[in-house]
C-alpha cells in the first residue's frame, strides 16, 4: 500500500537549489511513496522560520508523521528554529540519501535518470513544449491561446514579462504567455476583455519608472516611448488598473527574475 509524506523546500532566497536536490532525492523512493510538496522559499527571519515551525507541527498531526524539510539556509539562527522543529530537517548539501533512507524505512532504488523531468513532471518533448509556447505566446502574439495558460502576465513594455515567462518555463514547467500594455489600451483606460475574462491567470509586473526609463533608452535612446515622463505615465496608469480589478502586481525593479518567477510558481503551485 503506497504512503504518504509531505515535503517541504524551504530557503532563505527563490528555494530553485533545494526544490531541485530535494526532487532528485525524493525520486529514489517514488515507487512505494506518495509526496505532496510544498515550497516555502524567502523564510528569511527567524519569525518567519517560527511560524513555519508551527506549521510543521500541524502537518505532524495531520498525517501521523513529521514532515520531511530539504532546506538552503545561510542564517544559523533560522536554520536552528526549524532543524529544532517537529520534522527531518535536512541542510543542504551536509547530508543525502543516508538519513532520508532512515527516515522512510524504505532503501533507495540507485536507479539514475527517476529525476529527470520532477521539476515539471512531464516528459523532455512536453518540456520543449512548454518552453515554446512560452516564446509563442510572447508580446501578446497568440490572445486566442490565453486559455492554455498557467499564468498570463500583464504589464507595460520592458517591465520583465519575457524573461520572466521564459524562466516561469524552463525551471519550473510552466505554461506561461504575456501581454504588454499597449497606447490603445492605456489610450482606452481599460484592460482587453480577452485578459479579464482569464483573469483568474493574471499575475502583473510593476517597475520604477527611472529603472524603466534607463531600459528603454537603451532599446531605443531618446525616443519619446523611452522618456520618463511617458514611463511615469504608463507605469501609473497600469498600477491603477490592476487595482482597479484586484490583479496581483509584483515589482520587478529589486527583484530578480528567479525571485518574481519563484513567488508566481508558488501561488500557481497553491492554486
Amino acid at each position: 500500500m503506497t504512503r504518504k509524506r509531505t515535503v517541504y523546500y524551504v530557503s532563505e532566497s527563490t528555494g530553485i537549489t533545494a526544490e531541485t536536490l530535494g526532487h532528485s532525492l525524493i525520486s529514489q523512493f517514488e515507487q512505494t511513496i506518495e509526496f505532496k510538496a510544498i515550497y516555502m522559499p524567502f523564510i528569511n527571519t527567524v519569525e518567519k522560520a517560527k511560524k513555519l515551525a508551527k506549521q510543521f507541527d500541524l502537518v505532524a498531526k495531520r498525517d501521523g508523521a513529521r514532515p520531511i524539510v530539504f532546506a538552503t539556509m545561510v542564517e544559523y539562527e533560522t536554520r536552528v528554529v526549524l532543524k529544532r522543529s517537529n520534522c527531518l530537517y535536512i541542510e543542504l548539501f551536509d547530508t543525502f540519501i543516508a538519513p532520508l533512507s532512515r527516515e522512510l524505512g524504505v532503501n533507495p532504488s540507485g536507479k539514475t535518470g527517476l529525476s529527470h523531468g520532477m521539476l515539471n513532471g512531464e516528459s523532455y518533448e512536453n518540456r520543449m513544449d512548454i518552453i515554446n509556447f512560452a516564446m509563442v505566446n510572447d508580446d501578446g502574439a497568440r490572445l486566442d491561446k490565453f486559455d492554455q495558460a498557467d499564468v498570463i502576465l500583464i504589464g507595460v513594455s520592458r517591465s520583465g514579462k519575457t524573461p520572466t515567462c521564459l524562466y516561469l518555463a524552463m525551471h519550473f514547467g510552466i505554461k506561461a504567455a504575456n501581454y504588454p500594455l499597449t497606447p490603445d489600451d492605456f489610450e482606452q483606460n481599460k484592460i482587453p476583455d480577452s485578459l479579464l475574462k482569464h483573469k483568474e491567470k493574471l499575475v502583473a509586473l510593476t517597475i520604477d519608472p527611472p529603472r524603466l526609463n534607463r531600459i528603454r533608452e537603451e532599446r531605443r535612446p531618446g525616443s519619446e516611448y523611452a522618456s520618463l515622463k511617458r514611463c511615469n505615465s504608463e507605469v501609473k496608469q497600469a498600477l491603477q488598473m490592476f487595482r482597479k480589478h484586484d490583479i496581483w502586481v509584483l515589482d520587478t525593479t529589486t527583484h530578480s527574475i528567479e525571485e518574481v518567477s519563484s513567488r508566481i510558481a508558488k501561488a500557481i503551485r497553491s492554486r
